[in-house]
């Protein structure tokens, strides 16, 4: 086909139908936009933030799944220690995924 045909095809008597045709996928983005892409430009930004404002003291998790106290920050890196020996170890901020919840309540 043609591109001249495919444009014809699109353009239906009065003019204005053709908008029609594109008004599926406009909504089809728009629905993924705010099913898929804010929800997940939301988590980062909160990830981001919980980076950002850790401190010594604070019981981390990483991505590997070590869980340990913060000793000392860098500027791209962290110093863990770790339990049951108190192994230190630094690892990427980024591979921090979370503040380790109140294990105490968890004990009980």
């Amino acid at each position: 086909m043609e591109i001249s045909q495919v444009i014809a095809m699109l353009q239906a008597p009065g003019g204005g139908a053709g908008i029609y045709t594109f008004l599926p996928v406009v909504a089809m983005l728009v629905f993924a936009y705010l099913i898929l892409i804010l929800p997940q430009q939301r988590r980062q930004k909160k990830w981001q933030a919980m980076l950002d404002g850790l401190k010594t003291g604070d019981k981390v998790i990483t991505s590997g799944g070590l869980r340990g106290t913060v000793i000392a920050l860098k500027e791209d890196a962290v110093h863990l220690r770790v339990p049951p020996d108190n192994l230190r170890i630094e690892v990427s901020k980024s591979s921090v995924v979370s503040l380790a919840q109140g294990e105490e309540s968890e004990k009980k």
